[in-house]
This record gives structure tokens, sequence and C-alpha cells, in this order.
């Protein structure tokens, strides 16, 4: 099933989004509310908080005092280590047997405050964060939940600041405005993104990549959330992940599509168990033989195996090739020889133009360029040895 992080810092609208996602018919699973729930009095994990710390972390009822508690560990660490011992193992089972409880085509939403400080966005499908602006923050914060400016400023502060949220963000929702235009915002994600990547990723069907776009200096900064994705499904093998294509070269008009590559011991290990956990993470395998031309023509086919995108939001291609293989290499050296000369990287970016007004369709065109490609190999091959350049 779809696996959506939902986060945002303190007063940004984060509960209003989760409530309009569940309305759409989300399955919504707050981590504040498990939190609260696996130290809920008479609890397992009440008990083993008090056998650590002893009853001077529960109030006059006997229920988890918080505030004597967070006295207890946040002035010392290894307190906090010993208290997240205790509690996180059992947020993490409590939310494992939601999801499991949940219909087998949902879209679940984990509705995490502290999504990007504890490193979870890897975890999901898509991150979707909820930013507003830090003065509104602060006006909600102090007429709807009482708090006064000081203590509202340091809980913003203890937080990850938007730059570092965006940078996790596969969606920004801006909630600057009144609740509807939030509203229109969450319905549109739910129509446009959401309904179809679950589709898409339960049919094990990637989206292909059509329009031709200018450059978006963004790329890398998405290339990184989706290798950081691709790393943990392939965990616990530590496969080489890079960035390559027009993508990955600043200043290509390309195909709105993310290259990646990942290095595999074999073709065999990328036939196995691998390509179902890279389905499972949004990335199913291509149908059909897929292959490289050779360079320069003439030698056998580099066989590869092609991985999609089940997101309609950001169609990636995943290329399995072998570690040292002949197309592996090329690969990078023709990725770092055109971030190197910006004379060839100008002339390739003429070429990409000439040939898409001449020949539209992309088999024709990737045949075209072909004598270019020959040609641009063995200057890049000579870039490699004057430098010393090595994948």
């Amino acid at each position: 099933m779809l696996m959506v992080g939902l986060t945002g810092g303190i007063g940004s609208g984060k509960s209003a989004v989760a409530a309009r996602l569940a309305a759409l018919g989300a399955v919504v699973i707050d981590a504040d509310q498990v939190a609260r729930e696996v130290v809920a009095s008479g609890s397992a994990g009440l008990a083993e908080i008090v056998a650590t710390f002893s009853e001077r972390v529960l109030d006059a009822h006997g229920a988890l005092d918080r505030a004597a508690l967070g006295a207890v560990v946040f002035a010392d660490e290894a307190a906090r280590r010993r208290l997240e011992a205790i509690t996180h193992p059992r947020v993490r089972a409590r939310t494992a047997e939601l999801v499991a409880a949940a219909p087998p085509h949902a879209v679940v939403v984990n509705d995490v405050p502290l999504l990007v400080e504890v490193g979870l966005a890897p975890t999901y499908h898509l991150v979707v964060v909820v930013q507003t602006a830090v003065a509104t923050r602060l006006e909600r914060l102090t007429r709807d939940r009482g708090m006064d400016r000081a203590e509202a400023e340091r809980r913003i502060a203890a937080q990850a600041d938007d730059a570092r949220r965006r940078a996790s963000a596969d969606v920004v929702l801006s909630n600057d405005g009144d609740l509807a235009e939030l509203h229109a915002a969450v319905d549109g994600l739910w129509r446009d993104r959401l309904i179809p990547y679950e589709e898409n990723l339960r049919a094990r069907r990637a989206v292909r990549p059509e329009q031709v776009v200018q450059p978006d200096p963004t790329w890398p900064q998405q290339y990184a959330r989706l290798a950081a994705r691709i790393r943990h499904a392939v965990a616990p093998a530590d496969l080489r992940i890079d960035h390559i294509g027009s993508t990955a070269v600043p200043g290509l008009a390309t195909k709105d599509v993310i290259d990646v590559q990942l290095g595999v011991p074999s073709l065999a290990q990328a036939d196995g168990p691998l390509a179902e956990r890279l389905a499972d993470a949004g990335f199913p395998r291509l149908p059909g033989e897929w292959w490289d031309s050779p360079r320069p023509a003439g030698g056998g086919r580099w066989v590869k195996r092609l991985h999609g995108s089940a997101d309609p939001g950001r169609p990636v291609h995943l290329h399995l090739r072998v570690t040292g293989s002949p197309g592996w290499r090329y690969a990078l050296l023709m990725r770092d020889h055109l971030r190197a000369d910006p004379d060839q990287r100008a002339a390739y970016l003429q070429l990409k133009r000439e040939l898409a007004a001449a020949a539209p369709d992309s088999a024709t065109c990737g045949t075209l360029k072909d004598p270019w490609f020959d040609e641009e190999r063995l200057r890049a091959e000579e870039w490699a040895a004057h430098t010393g350049w090595g994948p």
C-alpha cells in the first residue's frame, strides 16, 4: 500500500491537512497519539518507564507526568536514550499493527511531527510537508493554543527549519491562506497524485516521461531524495547509486525524468528479490529486454535492467547495470565530461534541440544521435586520460 509521510512545524496546520486526507479516504496514523498510547496508564510501556526512572515520573493519578519525565531525560543524554529504547520499539510495533489493519488498497498517511529530524523520509513513498510563514505560526500558537510568544518561539526553534524540511519534501503544501485554499490544495494532491500513485504501485506500473522542459535547478535535490529511498529499499546491500543522464548535467533541457544508475554485482542479482524490493518502494521494473548501444558501435549489446517510477509526479529511469561494466562506466564518463566541458555541453544541447524539431519520435531521435555520441566518447576518453578521471 502507498505510505505517505506527513510533517510540518508546530503551528503549520499539519493537523488540518491530516484531517482533510482522512475525510477523503486516507488511513491516518498520528505518531503523537501512538506515542501516548504506548505509555498510557496500565501499559507495559509505562511500567518499564517507572521501573527505569522511579515513580517520580508519575502524577497523583498514577499516569505519566510528561513534565517530570522531561526534567529527568532532556538534560541527560544517557537517560533520554534509555527512554527511547523503551518507547521507540513500541511505537514502531503499534504503527505496524495499524498499517497491517488498513485495507489492502489504502493510502496510509503517517502524521509525524519530527519526521525530518529523526531521518524517516526515505522510509515513505512520498513525503508531504506543510509549510507556513513563521509569523503566521506564532500568531496561531499564541491565539489558538494560548502559548506566550517566547514559548512559541522556543518550540519553533527546537524543530527543523523550513529549508531542511523542503529538502526532504516531495510535495510542499503552503498554508499561508485560508482553510478553503488549503483544502483545495489537499484535494488536488489526493486526486492527481496520491490516488494514481497507489494504483500504479499496486499494478507495478511505471509512468512514462513525455514533456521536454527547461533545466530545473532542483533536479539534484530530487535525485537525492530518490537515492535515499532506493538505498533504504536495497539495504542491507551497500550498492553504489549515481545521478546520470541529462538531468545530472547543469543547463540541459531534456525530458523531465531523473535517470539513476544502481550498480549491481550481477544481473542475476538484479532479477532476484532486489527487483521486488524496488517495486515495493515505488520503482517497478519495466517489462521487456533493455540494453544500451555499445560505444563504439559494433560490439555486443550492453544489457541492463530498467525500472521506472510509480509516482505520477516524478518520472524516473532506474538503470541497473553491473558495476564496472562498459555501460556502467560509460554513463559516468559521459556525465562527468559534459559537466566539465561547457563547449560540448552546449553542442549537445544544440543537437538535442535540432533533432527534437526534425524527429519528434524518441526512437528515431536516439538513432540520429549515435554519430555524435561516438565522437563524444572519443573526446571523453581523451579527457579522462588527460585528467586521470576514474568512475
